[in-house]
């Protein structure tokens, strides 16, 4: 197998272990912000995993407009260099939400800490 193709796959499998926290991540990183665009949210989660965590713009906006059909975001457009650029805001809906799920995923973290002697 080529260099590139088992880094692809190798990729694929590591994002795949965040697929099912990826709401859990973007509603801890606004809340941790005032407010985010979408690219801003990729490139953050890329940084604080050291490049672990390749967030897809298919996997992205999917949820944002989840986030905001159930009322946890809000969105807001601003001009930023004679372009449009929509931000997205926790409500305080968003905020309670974030917070159990962040007390839920850390007591999750805690059981695989356990269970793995990590």
């Amino acid at each position: 197998m080529h260099r590139f193709e088992r880094y692809k796959k190798d990729q694929l499998k590591k994002n795949s272990l965040y697929k099912g926290t990826l709401q859990n991540i973007i509603l801890k990183l606004l809340s941790k912000e005032v407010k985010m665009y979408g690219y801003q949210i990729t490139q953050r989660a890329k940084e604080l995993t050291e490049g672990e965590l390749e967030m897809t713009e298919g996997a992205l906006y999917p949820l944002l407009h989840k986030l905001e059909n159930d009322g946890m975001i809000t969105s807001e457009i601003q001009k930023i260099n004679g372009r449009d650029r929509k931000y997205y805001l926790l409500t305080e809906k968003g905020k309670k939400h974030q917070a159990v799920q962040e007390n839920e995923m850390k007591s999750y973290l805690l059981n695989l800490n356990t269970i793995f002697n990590i």
